[in-house]
């Protein structure tokens, strides 16, 4: 697997992980956690990413996976990679020095587009990292934690807002790094102002906050919904959201379909990712709807919003042999497809 951009300007200083206990955490995207084993004491990770533990289950490197970083092994040093959010940089931050204490070394890498030149104010609180070198269109910094945040709760983490659909009124909460942290996104009330007729068992695919699918559970209780996104804190954001409107589905942490393999239902519902970290990536989707029709029963139901250059429908024609638009505006399409048999 090739290195990104922040893992090879980490590469360049391979002294500061000598002998150290190293967790690596934030946008975790390659295997440079292998390649410290042979100069590391130990290593581990953190993430917030399903899929991303999943992969790296089968090598040496320790995985811890969550919302939460849980941990009892001692850590010298925070390999940190920048997240695309600075709201989920504030929230990371705030929990690993907590958990980890003080005087633990920290490195910050990150590109310079995704906002990481703010470390040195937002670290701030907890000590002074400076930064040390600058390649690539990519900074590292390095400094140590001599300011532990006091405390952390997940609980004080979540925003709610509130969502109004025709005649329903629900709460949604949400953590950051999570889609629609702070209000509800265009795509998603284009969907939700265009749904179909929907019953039985729905299966909701990157589900955020679960939005969508506490919708439906809302309005029908003739629905059963199953959530699967492959961020922890969407799963915890989910739960948090059907708790608080009295509603109840399963969630899982699933890297798309993974956690409902063998499964089948009669609709699938989605407001699917197109990006990973900050590029473009759109392969997930695509295998999505490339395989929807395996996990739907006759008669069984797609119906997906995505940005209108996006070119889904060929795909959902191929497995389907039709894809009706159901709504559309510059920006944004909902996309209808049923299973004929």
């Amino acid at each position: 697997m090739a290195l990104t951009a922040p893992s090879e300007i980490a590469q360049r200083h391979l002294t500061l992980f000598e002998n150290k206990h190293v967790l690596l955490a934030g946008e975790l995207e390659d295997n440079f956690a292998q390649q410290l084993l042979p100069r590391a004491s130990q290593v581990s990770v953190f993430t917030t990413h399903h899929g991303y533990a999943s992969r790296m289950r089968d090598t040496d490197v320790k995985v811890h996976e969550g919302a939460e970083y849980v941990g009892e092994s001692p850590v010298d040093l925070v390999l940190f990679y920048w997240p695309k959010s600075k709201a989920e940089a504030d929230f990371l931050l705030a929990m690993l020095t907590h958990r980890l204490g003080a005087n633990v070394d920290w490195v910050v890498v990150g590109e310079n587009r995704s906002g990481v030149k703010s470390i040195e104010k937002r670290f701030a609180p907890y000590g002074q990292v400076i930064k040390q070198d600058s390649a690539r269109r990519c900074s590292l910094y390095h400094g140590q934690c001599t300011s532990p945040a006091a405390s952390f709760s997940l609980a004080d983490w979540f925003h709610d807002y509130p969502l109004e659909v025709g005649s329903l009124s629900l709460t949604v909460r949400a953590l950051p790094g999570v889609f629609s942290h702070k209000s509800l996104d265009d795509g998603t009330a284009l969907l939700l102002n265009n749904l179909p007729s929907i019953q039985g068992d729905v299966l909701d695919v990157g589900c955020g906050a679960g939005v969508i699918g506490a919708v439906l559970l809302a309005a029908n209780p003739n629905c059963a919904v199953t959530f699967v996104d492959v961020s922890h804190l969407a799963v915890a954001s989910t739960q948090a959201t059907l708790s608080a409107n009295g509603l109840t589905g399963q969630v899982h942490a699933s890297d798309m379909l993974s956690a409902v393999s063998g499964q089948q239902f009669d609709a699938i519902i989605s407001n699917p990712p197109f990006h990973e970290g900050l590029e473009t990536f759109y392969h997930a989707t695509e295998s999505l709807l490339e395989n929807a029709p395996r996990y739907l029963r006759r008669h069984g139901q797609l119906v997906i919003v995505a940005n209108s250059f996006l070119r889904y429908p060929p795909i959902i024609e191929k497995g389907f042999g039709q894809c009706d638009i159901l709504a559309k505006t510059r920006r944004f399409a909902v996309y209808h497809a049923q299973k004929a048999r």
